[in-house]
Protein backbone atom coordinates (compact mmCIF):
# COMPACT_ATOMS: atom_id res chain seq x y z
CA UNK A 1 0.00 0.00 0.00
CA UNK A 2 1.12 3.55 -0.76
CA UNK A 3 0.30 6.69 1.19
CA UNK A 4 1.18 9.92 -0.61
CA UNK A 5 2.10 12.70 1.78
CA UNK A 6 3.52 12.58 5.31
CA UNK A 7 1.40 15.28 6.87
CA UNK A 8 -0.11 14.21 10.16
CA UNK A 9 -3.24 12.66 8.57
CA UNK A 10 -1.15 10.71 6.06
CA UNK A 11 1.01 9.46 8.92
CA UNK A 12 -2.05 8.44 10.95
CA UNK A 13 -3.50 6.47 8.03
CA UNK A 14 -0.18 4.80 7.29
CA UNK A 15 0.44 3.91 10.94
CA UNK A 16 -2.94 2.17 11.22
CA UNK A 17 -2.39 0.25 7.98
CA UNK A 18 1.09 -0.85 9.05
CA UNK A 19 -0.18 -1.81 12.49
CA UNK A 20 -2.74 -4.04 10.77
CA UNK A 21 0.16 -5.95 9.20
CA UNK A 22 -0.03 -4.44 5.71
CA UNK A 23 3.16 -3.54 3.86
CA UNK A 24 2.87 0.24 3.66
CA UNK A 25 5.09 2.86 2.06
CA UNK A 26 4.81 6.61 2.66
CA UNK A 27 6.02 8.86 -0.16
CA UNK A 28 6.87 12.40 0.92
CA UNK A 29 8.07 15.13 -1.44
CA UNK A 30 9.89 17.05 1.29
CA UNK A 31 12.95 15.92 3.22
CA UNK A 32 11.03 15.70 6.49
CA UNK A 33 7.58 14.68 7.74
CA UNK A 34 4.70 16.55 9.31
CA UNK A 35 3.84 19.17 6.71
CA UNK A 36 2.42 22.26 8.37
CA UNK A 37 1.96 20.33 11.64
CA UNK A 38 5.76 20.13 11.94
CA UNK A 39 8.27 22.17 13.89
CA UNK A 40 11.70 23.24 12.68
CA UNK A 41 14.81 25.06 13.89
CA UNK A 42 15.04 28.83 13.53
CA UNK A 43 17.30 31.33 15.24
CA UNK A 44 18.72 28.67 17.57
CA UNK A 45 15.22 27.74 18.80
CA UNK A 46 12.35 25.48 17.73
CA UNK A 47 9.39 27.10 15.98
CA UNK A 48 6.09 25.62 14.84
CA UNK A 49 5.08 25.90 11.21
CA UNK A 50 1.53 26.69 12.35
CA UNK A 51 -0.07 27.41 15.71
CA UNK A 52 1.01 25.19 18.60
CA UNK A 53 -2.45 24.83 20.20
CA UNK A 54 -4.01 21.39 19.62
CA UNK A 55 -7.68 21.28 20.54
CA UNK A 56 -9.09 18.16 18.88
CA UNK A 57 -6.25 15.63 18.52
CA UNK A 58 -6.75 14.20 22.01
CA UNK A 59 -10.51 13.88 21.49
CA UNK A 60 -9.78 10.96 19.12
CA UNK A 61 -8.52 7.48 20.09
CA UNK A 62 -5.40 7.95 17.92
CA UNK A 63 -2.96 8.66 20.73
CA UNK A 64 -4.07 5.60 22.71
CA UNK A 65 -4.55 3.17 19.82
CA UNK A 66 -1.13 3.94 18.32
CA UNK A 67 0.49 4.20 21.78
CA UNK A 68 2.05 7.53 20.91
CA UNK A 69 3.12 8.17 24.51
CA UNK A 70 5.45 5.18 24.19
CA UNK A 71 6.88 6.87 21.10
CA UNK A 72 7.71 10.07 22.97
CA UNK A 73 4.57 12.21 22.71
CA UNK A 74 3.70 14.19 25.84
CA UNK A 75 1.18 17.02 26.10
CA UNK A 76 1.06 20.05 28.35
CA UNK A 77 -2.45 21.31 29.14
CA UNK A 78 -2.92 24.98 28.29
CA UNK A 79 -5.26 26.52 30.85
CA UNK A 80 -6.34 29.23 30.39
CA UNK A 81 -6.60 28.16 26.78
CA UNK A 82 -7.18 31.58 25.23
CA UNK A 83 -7.10 35.28 26.02
CA UNK A 84 -9.91 37.02 24.16
CA UNK A 85 -9.76 40.67 23.15
CA UNK A 86 -10.54 43.10 20.36
CA UNK A 87 -8.52 45.96 18.94
CA UNK A 88 -10.96 48.47 20.46
CA UNK A 89 -12.11 47.00 23.78
CA UNK A 90 -9.47 47.20 26.51
CA UNK A 91 -11.02 44.54 28.74
CA UNK A 92 -9.53 41.17 27.73
CA UNK A 93 -11.02 38.04 29.25
CA UNK A 94 -9.86 34.45 29.60
CA UNK A 95 -11.27 31.12 28.40
CA UNK A 96 -10.63 28.30 30.88
CA UNK A 97 -11.54 24.65 30.38
CA UNK A 98 -13.62 24.97 33.55
CA UNK A 99 -16.86 26.85 32.92
CA UNK A 100 -17.04 28.33 36.42
CA UNK A 101 -13.54 29.82 36.19
CA UNK A 102 -14.45 31.40 32.86
CA UNK A 103 -17.65 32.83 34.36
CA UNK A 104 -15.71 34.20 37.34
CA UNK A 105 -13.41 36.06 34.95
CA UNK A 106 -16.33 37.42 32.96
CA UNK A 107 -17.90 38.69 36.18
CA UNK A 108 -14.81 40.85 36.65
CA UNK A 109 -14.35 42.03 33.06
CA UNK A 110 -17.78 41.85 31.36
CA UNK A 111 -20.44 41.20 34.02
CA UNK A 112 -23.35 42.09 31.73
CA UNK A 113 -22.39 39.27 29.34
CA UNK A 114 -22.42 36.48 31.94
CA UNK A 115 -26.05 35.50 31.45
CA UNK A 116 -25.61 35.43 27.69
CA UNK A 117 -22.56 33.21 28.08
CA UNK A 118 -24.53 30.76 30.19
CA UNK A 119 -27.30 30.64 27.55
CA UNK A 120 -24.70 30.21 24.82
CA UNK A 121 -23.07 27.25 26.55
CA UNK A 122 -26.43 25.59 27.24
CA UNK A 123 -27.04 25.52 23.48
CA UNK A 124 -23.48 24.99 22.26
CA UNK A 125 -21.92 22.36 24.54
CA UNK A 126 -24.29 19.50 23.55
CA UNK A 127 -23.67 20.35 19.89
CA UNK A 128 -19.89 20.28 20.36
CA UNK A 129 -20.09 16.87 22.04
CA UNK A 130 -22.05 15.54 19.07
CA UNK A 131 -19.57 17.02 16.57
CA UNK A 132 -16.58 15.45 18.32
CA UNK A 133 -18.25 12.04 18.63
CA UNK A 134 -19.39 12.13 14.99
CA UNK A 135 -15.84 12.88 13.84
CA UNK A 136 -14.52 9.66 15.33
CA UNK A 137 -15.89 7.39 12.62
CA UNK A 138 -16.50 7.59 8.85
CA UNK A 139 -19.72 9.60 8.51
CA UNK A 140 -23.00 8.07 7.38
CA UNK A 141 -26.65 8.87 7.91
CA UNK A 142 -27.00 5.76 10.06
CA UNK A 143 -23.94 6.65 12.11
CA UNK A 144 -25.09 10.21 12.69
CA UNK A 145 -28.54 8.98 13.70
CA UNK A 146 -26.97 6.57 16.16
CA UNK A 147 -24.78 9.34 17.59
CA UNK A 148 -27.81 11.61 17.98
CA UNK A 149 -29.73 8.89 19.80
CA UNK A 150 -26.77 8.17 22.08
CA UNK A 151 -26.82 11.86 22.99
CA UNK A 152 -30.59 11.70 23.48
CA UNK A 153 -30.92 14.22 20.62
CA UNK A 154 -29.22 16.91 22.72
CA UNK A 155 -27.42 19.28 20.41
CA UNK A 156 -29.34 18.28 17.29
CA UNK A 157 -31.56 21.35 17.27
CA UNK A 158 -28.54 23.63 17.71
CA UNK A 159 -26.69 21.97 14.84
CA UNK A 160 -29.72 22.23 12.57
CA UNK A 161 -30.53 25.83 13.48
CA UNK A 162 -27.00 27.25 13.60
CA UNK A 163 -25.94 25.53 10.36
CA UNK A 164 -28.47 27.71 8.51
CA UNK A 165 -27.47 30.99 10.20
CA UNK A 166 -24.40 33.16 9.91
CA UNK A 167 -21.91 32.85 12.75
CA UNK A 168 -22.24 36.59 13.33
CA UNK A 169 -26.00 36.30 13.83
CA UNK A 170 -25.52 33.40 16.24
CA UNK A 171 -23.17 35.48 18.38
CA UNK A 172 -25.47 38.52 18.22
CA UNK A 173 -28.28 36.39 19.62
CA UNK A 174 -26.32 35.81 22.84
CA UNK A 175 -23.99 38.76 23.35
CA UNK A 176 -24.27 42.56 23.31
CA UNK A 177 -20.62 43.56 22.85
CA UNK A 178 -17.88 42.92 20.31
CA UNK A 179 -15.67 41.85 23.22
CA UNK A 180 -17.65 38.59 23.41
CA UNK A 181 -18.78 38.28 19.81
CA UNK A 182 -15.62 38.97 17.83
CA UNK A 183 -12.90 36.71 19.34
CA UNK A 184 -15.04 33.61 18.75
CA UNK A 185 -15.43 34.57 15.11
CA UNK A 186 -11.72 35.33 14.72
CA UNK A 187 -10.85 31.70 15.58
CA UNK A 188 -13.89 30.38 13.67
CA UNK A 189 -14.94 31.85 10.31
CA UNK A 190 -11.85 34.06 9.96
CA UNK A 191 -9.59 31.02 10.32
CA UNK A 192 -11.83 29.27 7.76
CA UNK A 193 -11.18 32.16 5.37
CA UNK A 194 -14.78 33.32 5.13
CA UNK A 195 -16.82 36.24 6.41
CA UNK A 196 -18.71 35.59 9.65
CA UNK A 197 -21.71 37.20 7.96
CA UNK A 198 -22.02 34.31 5.48
CA UNK A 199 -25.22 32.32 5.80
CA UNK A 200 -24.40 28.75 6.76
CA UNK A 201 -21.29 29.66 8.76
CA UNK A 202 -23.10 29.36 12.09
CA UNK A 203 -21.19 26.34 13.38
CA UNK A 204 -18.16 28.61 13.47
CA UNK A 205 -19.71 30.06 16.61
CA UNK A 206 -18.99 26.86 18.56
CA UNK A 207 -15.41 27.86 19.30
CA UNK A 208 -15.82 28.99 22.93
CA UNK A 209 -17.76 25.84 23.79
CA UNK A 210 -15.09 23.64 22.20
CA UNK A 211 -12.64 24.77 24.86
CA UNK A 212 -14.98 23.63 27.63
CA UNK A 213 -15.46 20.17 26.11
CA UNK A 214 -11.93 19.48 24.86
CA UNK A 215 -8.66 20.49 26.51
CA UNK A 216 -6.22 22.66 24.58
CA UNK A 217 -2.78 21.11 24.74
CA UNK A 218 0.73 21.66 23.42
CA UNK A 219 3.15 18.82 22.67
CA UNK A 220 6.41 19.05 24.58
CA UNK A 221 9.07 20.13 22.12
CA UNK A 222 6.61 21.74 19.73
CA UNK A 223 3.79 20.73 17.41
CA UNK A 224 6.19 18.57 15.41
CA UNK A 225 6.32 16.07 18.26
CA UNK A 226 3.01 14.69 16.95
CA UNK A 227 4.21 13.73 13.44
CA UNK A 228 7.50 12.49 14.88
CA UNK A 229 5.65 10.15 17.28
CA UNK A 230 3.36 9.00 14.45
CA UNK A 231 6.40 8.26 12.31
CA UNK A 232 7.95 6.27 15.15
CA UNK A 233 4.74 4.24 15.51
CA UNK A 234 4.69 3.66 11.75
CA UNK A 235 8.30 2.49 11.51
CA UNK A 236 7.89 0.32 14.62
CA UNK A 237 5.16 -1.52 12.67
CA UNK A 238 7.64 -2.09 9.84
CA UNK A 239 6.37 0.75 7.68
CA UNK A 240 8.71 2.32 5.12
CA UNK A 241 9.18 6.07 4.65
CA UNK A 242 10.68 7.53 1.48
CA UNK A 243 11.37 11.25 1.68
CA UNK A 244 12.38 13.47 -1.28
CA UNK A 245 10.02 11.29 -3.32
CA UNK A 246 7.77 13.58 -5.32
CA UNK A 247 4.83 11.85 -7.03
CA UNK A 248 4.13 12.84 -10.63
CA UNK A 249 1.25 10.48 -11.41
CA UNK A 250 -1.14 7.92 -9.97
CA UNK A 251 -1.25 5.14 -12.52
CA UNK A 252 -4.47 3.26 -13.30
CA UNK A 253 -5.80 0.74 -15.75
CA UNK A 254 -9.37 -0.12 -16.71
CA UNK A 255 -9.94 -1.88 -13.38
CA UNK A 256 -8.44 0.63 -10.93
CA UNK A 257 -5.19 1.80 -9.33
CA UNK A 258 -1.93 0.14 -10.26
CA UNK A 259 0.60 2.32 -8.42
CA UNK A 260 2.43 5.62 -8.75
CA UNK A 261 5.23 7.17 -10.76
CA UNK A 262 7.73 9.51 -9.10
CA UNK A 263 9.17 12.66 -10.63
CA UNK A 264 12.47 10.85 -11.25
CA UNK A 265 10.67 8.16 -13.28
CA UNK A 266 10.62 5.48 -10.57
CA UNK A 267 7.49 3.31 -10.72
CA UNK A 268 6.05 1.74 -7.57
CA UNK A 269 3.29 -0.82 -7.92
CA UNK A 270 0.39 -1.04 -5.49
CA UNK A 271 -3.29 -1.93 -5.67
CA UNK A 272 -4.19 0.61 -2.98
CA UNK A 273 -3.08 4.25 -2.94
CA UNK A 274 -4.15 6.78 -0.31
CA UNK A 275 -3.53 10.42 -1.19
CA UNK A 276 -3.14 12.75 1.79
CA UNK A 277 -2.63 15.67 -0.60
CA UNK A 278 -4.78 18.33 -2.21
CA UNK A 279 -7.75 16.75 -4.07
CA UNK A 280 -7.29 19.03 -7.09
CA UNK A 281 -3.74 17.76 -7.52
CA UNK A 282 -4.77 14.17 -6.82
CA UNK A 283 -7.67 13.99 -9.29
CA UNK A 284 -6.79 16.57 -11.94
CA UNK A 285 -2.98 16.51 -12.15
CA UNK A 286 -1.92 13.04 -11.04
CA UNK A 287 -4.62 10.60 -12.10
CA UNK A 288 -3.43 8.85 -15.26
CA UNK A 289 -5.30 6.27 -17.32
CA UNK A 290 -8.29 6.34 -14.96
CA UNK A 291 -11.24 4.07 -15.82
CA UNK A 292 -14.29 5.68 -17.39
CA UNK A 293 -16.26 5.61 -14.15
CA UNK A 294 -13.91 8.33 -12.86
CA UNK A 295 -14.72 10.77 -15.69
CA UNK A 296 -17.37 12.61 -13.70
CA UNK A 297 -15.11 12.81 -10.65
CA UNK A 298 -12.22 14.29 -12.62
CA UNK A 299 -14.38 16.77 -14.49
CA UNK A 300 -16.12 17.86 -11.31
CA UNK A 301 -12.81 18.64 -9.61
CA UNK A 302 -11.51 20.33 -12.74
CA UNK A 303 -14.32 22.88 -12.42
CA UNK A 304 -14.04 23.40 -8.64
CA UNK A 305 -12.06 26.63 -8.07
CA UNK A 306 -9.01 26.37 -5.85
CA UNK A 307 -8.99 28.98 -3.10
CA UNK A 308 -6.02 31.18 -2.28
CA UNK A 309 -4.16 31.02 0.99
CA UNK A 310 -4.96 33.75 3.50
CA UNK A 311 -2.98 32.96 6.67
CA UNK A 312 0.54 34.09 7.48
CA UNK A 313 2.77 33.60 10.49
CA UNK A 314 5.67 35.44 12.06
CA UNK A 315 8.23 33.56 14.15
CA UNK A 316 10.42 35.81 16.28
CA UNK A 317 13.19 35.13 18.76
CA UNK A 318 12.92 37.41 21.79
CA UNK A 319 14.94 38.24 24.87
CA UNK A 320 11.81 39.07 26.92
CA UNK A 321 8.23 37.80 27.12
CA UNK A 322 5.86 40.48 25.78
CA UNK A 323 3.15 41.45 28.25
CA UNK A 324 -0.16 42.87 27.08
CA UNK A 325 -0.70 46.26 28.69
CA UNK A 326 -4.39 45.58 29.28
CA UNK A 327 -3.62 42.56 31.48
CA UNK A 328 -1.69 44.73 33.94
CA UNK A 329 -4.79 45.65 35.95
CA UNK A 330 -5.96 44.83 39.45
CA UNK A 331 -8.98 42.89 38.18
CA UNK A 332 -6.88 40.81 35.82
CA UNK A 333 -4.22 40.06 38.43
CA UNK A 334 -7.01 38.87 40.73
CA UNK A 335 -7.46 35.87 38.42
CA UNK A 336 -4.05 34.61 39.52
CA UNK A 337 -2.80 33.24 36.18
CA UNK A 338 0.03 33.98 33.77
CA UNK A 339 -1.91 35.05 30.70
CA UNK A 340 1.27 35.22 28.60
CA UNK A 341 1.29 31.42 28.49
CA UNK A 342 -1.91 31.17 26.42
CA UNK A 343 -2.84 32.27 22.91
CA UNK A 344 -4.25 35.77 22.59
CA UNK A 345 -6.97 36.12 19.96
CA UNK A 346 -6.91 39.78 18.94
CA UNK A 347 -10.01 40.33 16.87
CA UNK A 348 -11.25 43.05 14.55
CA UNK A 349 -14.91 44.00 14.87
CA UNK A 350 -17.46 41.92 12.95
CA UNK A 351 -17.86 44.78 10.48
CA UNK A 352 -14.08 44.86 9.96
CA UNK A 353 -14.00 41.08 9.44
CA UNK A 354 -16.66 41.34 6.77
CA UNK A 355 -14.78 44.20 5.10
CA UNK A 356 -11.52 42.26 5.44
CA UNK A 357 -13.02 39.38 3.49
CA UNK A 358 -13.93 41.77 0.68
CA UNK A 359 -10.45 43.30 0.76
CA UNK A 360 -8.88 39.86 0.35
CA UNK A 361 -10.61 39.55 -3.01
CA UNK A 362 -8.75 42.68 -4.12
CA UNK A 363 -5.43 41.49 -2.72
CA UNK A 364 -5.55 43.93 0.21
CA UNK A 365 -5.17 43.50 3.97
CA UNK A 366 -7.02 45.03 6.90
CA UNK A 367 -5.22 47.80 8.75
CA UNK A 368 -5.82 45.80 11.95
CA UNK A 369 -5.91 42.12 10.92
CA UNK A 370 -7.01 39.26 13.12
CA UNK A 371 -4.01 38.07 15.14
CA UNK A 372 -3.40 34.84 17.06
CA UNK A 373 -0.38 35.39 19.29
CA UNK A 374 1.44 33.16 21.75
CA UNK A 375 4.84 32.58 23.32
CA UNK A 376 5.14 28.77 23.49
CA UNK A 377 8.37 28.93 25.49
CA UNK A 378 6.50 30.24 28.54
CA UNK A 379 4.96 26.77 28.94
CA UNK A 380 7.74 24.80 27.26
CA UNK A 381 11.24 26.24 27.85
CA UNK A 382 12.74 23.30 25.92
CA UNK A 383 11.92 25.11 22.67
CA UNK A 384 14.56 27.82 23.11
CA UNK A 385 17.96 28.27 24.80
CA UNK A 386 18.15 29.94 28.19
CA UNK A 387 17.41 33.64 27.98
CA UNK A 388 15.44 33.38 24.75
CA UNK A 389 11.73 33.07 23.92
CA UNK A 390 9.78 32.24 20.77
CA UNK A 391 6.95 34.49 19.60
CA UNK A 392 4.33 33.04 17.25
CA UNK A 393 2.11 35.65 15.57
CA UNK A 394 -0.47 34.50 13.02
CA UNK A 395 -2.16 37.10 10.84
CA UNK A 396 -5.45 36.15 9.17
CA UNK A 397 -6.96 37.48 5.91
CA UNK A 398 -3.49 38.01 4.39
CA UNK A 399 -4.10 36.89 0.78
CA UNK A 400 -1.77 35.00 -1.52
CA UNK A 401 -2.29 37.65 -4.22
CA UNK A 402 -1.34 40.54 -1.91
CA UNK A 403 -0.94 43.57 -4.18
CA UNK A 404 2.21 44.68 -2.36
CA UNK A 405 3.90 41.37 -3.12
CA UNK A 406 5.37 39.01 -0.54
CA UNK A 407 8.97 39.63 -1.59
CA UNK A 408 9.00 42.65 0.69
CA UNK A 409 8.98 42.33 4.49
CA UNK A 410 7.14 45.62 4.91
CA UNK A 411 3.69 44.13 5.48
CA UNK A 412 4.72 41.47 8.03
CA UNK A 413 6.77 44.16 9.79
CA UNK A 414 3.58 46.20 10.07
CA UNK A 415 1.88 43.37 12.01
CA UNK A 416 4.75 43.35 14.49
CA UNK A 417 4.49 47.11 14.81
CA UNK A 418 0.75 46.86 15.38
CA UNK A 419 1.25 44.18 18.04
CA UNK A 420 3.86 46.39 19.72
CA UNK A 421 1.14 48.99 20.44
CA UNK A 422 -0.66 46.44 22.64
CA UNK A 423 2.26 45.35 24.81
CA UNK A 424 4.53 46.99 27.33
CA UNK A 425 7.40 49.21 26.08
CA UNK A 426 10.60 47.55 24.91
CA UNK A 427 9.06 44.92 22.64
CA UNK A 428 10.86 46.06 19.49
CA UNK A 429 14.20 46.04 21.30
CA UNK A 430 13.59 42.49 22.54
CA UNK A 431 13.34 41.06 18.99
CA UNK A 432 16.60 39.31 18.10
CA UNK A 433 15.56 37.77 14.80
CA UNK A 434 12.30 37.11 12.93
CA UNK A 435 10.91 35.59 9.77
CA UNK A 436 7.53 35.60 8.02
CA UNK A 437 5.77 32.57 6.59
CA UNK A 438 3.24 33.83 4.02
CA UNK A 439 0.91 32.04 1.59
CA UNK A 440 3.74 32.29 -0.95
CA UNK A 441 6.05 30.53 1.53
CA UNK A 442 3.53 27.76 2.15
CA UNK A 443 3.28 27.20 -1.60
CA UNK A 444 7.02 27.08 -2.27
CA UNK A 445 8.09 25.22 0.87
CA UNK A 446 5.10 22.96 1.64
CA UNK A 447 3.62 22.28 -1.80
CA UNK A 448 0.30 23.97 -0.98
CA UNK A 449 -1.15 25.37 -4.24
CA UNK A 450 -1.42 29.16 -3.84
CA UNK A 451 -0.52 28.64 -0.20
CA UNK A 452 -3.87 27.07 0.66
CA UNK A 453 -4.75 23.63 2.02
CA UNK A 454 -8.26 22.75 0.87
CA UNK A 455 -10.29 22.19 4.03
CA UNK A 456 -13.58 20.40 4.62
CA UNK A 457 -16.25 22.98 5.40
CA UNK A 458 -19.16 22.43 7.75
CA UNK A 459 -19.96 19.87 10.38
CA UNK A 460 -21.60 16.44 10.58
CA UNK A 461 -24.66 17.54 8.59
CA UNK A 462 -22.46 18.64 5.68
CA UNK A 463 -20.85 15.20 5.70
CA UNK A 464 -24.05 13.44 4.61
CA UNK A 465 -25.20 15.95 2.01
CA UNK A 466 -21.85 16.82 0.47
CA UNK A 467 -21.69 17.42 -3.28
CA UNK A 468 -18.26 15.78 -3.32
CA UNK A 469 -18.92 12.44 -1.58
CA UNK A 470 -15.30 11.28 -1.72
CA UNK A 471 -14.52 13.95 0.90
CA UNK A 472 -16.68 12.16 3.45
CA UNK A 473 -16.39 8.55 2.27
CA UNK A 474 -12.58 8.65 1.78
CA UNK A 475 -12.97 6.24 -1.17
CA UNK A 476 -13.24 7.41 -4.77
CA UNK A 477 -14.73 6.30 -8.08
CA UNK A 478 -11.39 4.67 -8.86
CA UNK A 479 -11.06 1.24 -7.28
CA UNK A 480 -8.16 1.25 -4.83
CA UNK A 481 -7.80 5.04 -4.65
CA UNK A 482 -8.58 6.71 -1.31
CA UNK A 483 -8.06 10.19 0.07
CA UNK A 484 -7.50 11.74 3.47
CA UNK A 485 -6.30 15.05 4.88
CA UNK A 486 -7.71 18.49 5.70
CA UNK A 487 -10.00 18.43 2.65
CA UNK A 488 -11.88 15.42 4.00
CA UNK A 489 -14.21 15.16 6.99
CA UNK A 490 -13.91 16.45 9.69
CA UNK A 491 -11.51 19.12 8.39
CA UNK A 492 -8.42 21.11 9.21
CA UNK A 493 -6.31 21.49 12.31
CA UNK A 494 -4.16 18.90 14.04
CA UNK A 495 -7.06 16.49 14.51
CA UNK A 496 -6.07 13.12 13.04
CA UNK A 497 -9.68 11.93 12.71
CA UNK A 498 -9.57 12.06 8.92
CA UNK A 499 -6.47 9.85 8.84
CA UNK A 500 -8.00 7.33 11.22
CA UNK A 501 -11.31 7.28 9.33
CA UNK A 502 -9.56 6.78 6.00
CA UNK A 503 -7.61 3.83 7.42
CA UNK A 504 -10.87 2.35 8.74
CA UNK A 505 -12.44 2.55 5.27
CA UNK A 506 -9.40 0.98 3.62
CA UNK A 507 -9.25 -1.88 6.11
CA UNK A 508 -12.98 -2.56 5.74
CA UNK A 509 -12.53 -2.86 1.98
CA UNK A 510 -10.00 -5.65 2.24
CA UNK A 511 -11.15 -9.26 1.70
Amino acid sequence: MIVIGAGHNGLVTAAYLAKAGLRTIILEARESVGGTAASEPFGGATVNICNCDHLTFRTTPVMTELDLAAHGLTYLDADPSQLNMTWDDHRPWLSFHDVDRTIDGLMLMHPREVEGYRRYLKAAIPAVKMVLDAASEPPSLGGLTRTALEHRMRGVSTLLRWSRLSAADVMRSFFDTEALRAPALAVGPMVWGISPEFAGSGLGALTYAMRHVAKVGRPVGGSGAVPEALLAAFTAAQGELRTSSRVSSIVCDSTGVRGVTLADGTEIRADIVVSACDPHRTFVEWLTGAPSQADDLIERWRTIPHSQGYESKIDAILTEVPRLVDTDTADFRRLGVDSSACTAAIAPSIAEMDRGYELMGRGQILDRPGLLVNVPTVMDPSMAPYGRHVLSLEAIYTPYNFVGGWDSAAEPQRWLDRFATLVQPGFAESVVEWRAMTPASYESEFNLPQGHATSFAGGPLASVRNKNPELTRYETAVRGLYITGAATFPGAGVWGASGRNAATVVLRSLP
